[in-house]
């Protein structure tokens, strides 16, 4: 059976977990992994606002309401999944929770990632926003891999 209400991915990078850490947390190390000009901090209860630097997603303002910080270790914030259309207000629609989970792992840090939430995404549009952010994940953890493996 097919989770439809969870992704989740796991990487373990070669770097230390500090350094994991201010890849996730700083929001300018974020967007440079991400592919996002986020403006200011991140901050429990805040929301981040930037525009997204992807090729071809560069008409896509990304919010994220930051839900949790658990220096070191837990990281969390909601968004609207593949949120990319222009035209339409995704203010009305729940959001899903992205969590980023570290731990030590011989030498280097276990990221989990996981997204959930899809199942109270309109159905008119859960399976895109499942299946963009699946593959969307995956090529993140790519990004982060290659960010912190950078001197």
């Amino acid at each position: 059976m097919t989770n439809t209400d969870r992704i989740e991915k796991t990487v373990v990078l070669p770097a230390p977990r500090a350094r994991v850490w201010r890849a996730i947390t700083t929001a300018e190390e974020f967007g440079a992994w991400f592919g996002v000009k986020l403006e200011g901090a991140f901050a429990e209860g805040a929301t981040g606002r930037g525009k997204i630097t992807y090729p071809g997603y560069e008409h896509v303002t990304m919010e994220m309401l930051v839900e949790r910080i658990e220096p070191e270790q837990y990281f969390a914030y909601r968004w609207h999944p593949y949120a990319i259309d222009a035209n339409v207000d995704y203010s009305h629609e729940p959001t899903t929770l992205v969590e980023f989970r570290l731990e030590e792992a011989g030498g280097g840090t276990l990221l989990t990632i996981v997204e959930s939430g899809f199942d109270r995404i309109p159905l008119a549009r859960r399976a895109e926003a499942f299946r963009m952010n699946d593959r969307g994940w995956t090529e993140q953890t790519r990004n982060i891999e290659r960010h912190v493996a950078k001197p």
